[in-house]
Parts: C-alpha cells; structure tokens; sequence
C-alpha cells in the first residue's frame, strides 16, 4: 500500500489534488484508517493517478476525467479515444476563436498607441525623505514580476503626482501600492518603470534619515543618498493603469493579529490549486468580523475565497504591521490587505477558482 504522500509524489498529484479527487469519487483510497482518517493506496492505483494527472494538466473537465478513468481499464478504448479527441477539439477550437480576438485587440492597440502620449517628462528633480520611500519600497517589492514574457511588468512603478510619490508592482495575481511624500516637484504627472534590480539598488542606499534625491532625464533615472547613488535606464514600456485596478472596500473586513494569523495559514488545511503545484488557503470572514480558514472538505459556504497562500504570507510579511485588515467582498474579487493606520500602502491578491 501506498500512502498519500507517496502517491503524491510519484503521481505527479498534490496531497490537496488527490483529497479533493477522493471526495470527488474519481480516484478512492484503498483503505482510509478510520482512526487517524489517512489514506492508503493499491500499487495499482498509481497508473491510474498518473493518467489523471495527465488529463489534469491538459485541462480537462472533471465530468470526462471520470469517464476517461472508468474506461481506461476497460477491453474497448473507443470512448476513451472520443473523449480525448473532442476535449483536443476543443482546445484547438479555443484557441483557434483566442487568436481572432487577440489580432482584433492588437489592431485596437496600434490605433491607440498612435494616440497615447506618455506621461514622462524630460527633467524631473525632486527630494523624498529616506524611510518613507524605504518603507515603500519594502511595501511593493514582493509582488513585483519576474516574467520574462511581460517585461513591463518587471520593475517598480514611481508614479509621481503633485506632493505625493505612488510606487507601485504587480506580477497579475498581487499587486502592491505604496506612497510617500516628494518635495521640489510642481510639474505634471510623470511615470516611469524601474527595473526590479535597479530598484534593489535604490533600496540599499536608504539606510539614514535624511532626504535623498530623485532625478530624471529622458529615460535616465538616479537616486542619490549621501554619497552614493544609484542610476540606469528606465524601461522603455509603459505601465497598466493600476488605479482601475484598486477595489472598494469590502464587505467582509477583520483585523487580523499577523503573528496568529501566519501560524494559523503555515499550521491550517491547505488545498491545490488546478494545476497542483499551489497550496491555496480558504479563508472567509464571519459576521463578527473574525478570520476562519476552512477545511479542505468545506464546500458549502458560498463566501470563502481562495488565495495562494505563498502569496498572502509574502502580503503579510511587507504590510509590516502587528495588526493588519483583510478586506473580502466576493469568491472572484480581490483580497485586500490593508495597514489600519496608513491608507496609502497596501496589496490585493487575486482569487483562485475551486474546483468544486
């Protein structure tokens, strides 16, 4: 007999995937202890999780996995073949129907670009105070991108309007907002991308109290602090409009006590995301305004929202805060963590749809 975890591991199956496909009665433990509730499985078995993993992967949908696993062992493979066949149809289909709406949408995207003016200017000379771009750039860095497919989105985002300097990252599932006060600067607004190491640069040189200074020319960036200074090029790509992306406040808000509540997600029930390689934590907040993370088997409450936990622990760690408030309106908006005292810095993180 196998257990879980070597089924896991051989499978190709995360623990969470092969729970949530045991409660979904495709693929069933052998034997689960009635005492401890673990599960066991039959040398057997491991075929049939390794095909389910595979069909998983290709996206297939749950109701065609099950027949596809009840007939695989089966003397007549047609169904299987016409399963696998219309579940390729559909995808290559799918795909065909993306590219047309992608070739429309790049058509709209070079009207447009001939249109848009950037919002960077040829000089900008201004002073911000050490520990307050410090601690925005501390707010942000974690949900910075490293997608080499989406190169706009690998650096920092100085957004800087009238007296107040936003920075800004997102990497499409987190997205981080922070700000801090700027001095010298009454020109219009201005944008620029910071590559993500050059940031890193930047951030090295805050260690004092005193006021460093950000310049621009052209595409040219530098922070000076003292007498060090960090410098490079701007990327050449202009930023997602993030303000469309902020969400109201929730409707569910609960101030949480981050020590607790980190224990909490580290210690609590996880479940796996679609492709089973993400621990996903279920939290939902209860009318008294208290956090609950549900278990794996808890498919009735149609207010739990799913979020990746690596991503809520990272949140947690830059709101840098005792106490922060997780705001949740719907099982598909964002999540919202927010300082109780500080308006200006926060994250959001997008939800992850269940399987069940």
């Amino acid at each position: 007999m196998r257990s879980i975890g070597e089924m896991a591991r051989d499978s190709g199956l995360g623990v969470s995937a092969l729970r949530f496909y045991d409660r979904a009665g495709v693929l069933v433990p052998a034997w689960v202890d009635p005492v401890s509730g673990y599960r066991w499985y039959e040398p057997g078995q491991l075929e049939e999780a390794r095909l389910l993993a595979r069909v998983r992967r290709a996206g297939m949908p749950l109701a065609d996995i099950r027949l596809v696993l009840a007939s695989w062992s089966g003397t007549d493979s047609d169904l299987v073949r016409k399963l696998l066949t219309a579940h390729l149809r559909r995808l290559e289909l799918g795909l065909s129907d993306a590219r047309n709406e992608f070739s429309a949408l790049r058509a709209l995207l070079d009207q447009r670009e001939n249109l848009m003016t950037s919002l960077r200017v040829a000089t900008v000379r201004l002073t911000i105070a050490a520990p307050e771009l410090a601690a925005a750039l501390d707010t942000v860095r974690f949900a910075a991108s490293n997608d080499p497919e989406l190169p706009m989105l690998g650096g920092v985002l100085f957004d800087i309007e009238g007296t107040h300097l936003h920075v800004v990252a997102t990497d499409r599932y987190r997205l981080a907002v922070a700000r801090a006060a700027v001095d010298g600067y009454d020109g219009s607004r201005v944008q620029l991308i910071v590559p993500t190491p050059l940031a890193d640069a930047m951030r090295a040189l805050l260690h004092g109290g005193d006021p460093v200074r950000l310049s621009l020319d052209g595409d040219r960036v530098a922070l000076e602090a003292g007498d060090g200074q960090a410098a490079g090029r701007c990327l050449d790509h202009d930023f997602p409009d993030y303000r469309r992306l902020l969400p109201q406040t929730g409707d569910r808000r609960a101030l949480v006590e981050v020590a607790d509540f980190r224990k909490a997600l580290e210690t609590g029930p996880v479940r796996s995301d679609e492709t089973g390689t993400h621990d996903l934590s279920v939290l939902r907040v209860t009318d008294d305004g208290t956090v609950v993370l549900c278990p794996d088997g808890d498919a009735g409450d149609p207010d739990r929202v799913a979020v990746n936990r690596e991503f809520l622990l990272d949140a947690l760690a830059a709101g840098a805060r005792d106490r922060l408030v997780l705001e949740l309106t719907a099982p598909t908006a964002p999540i919202a963590i927010r300082r109780p005292d500080d308006e200006g810095g926060f994250s959001i993180l997008m939800p992850v749809r269940l399987e069940d």
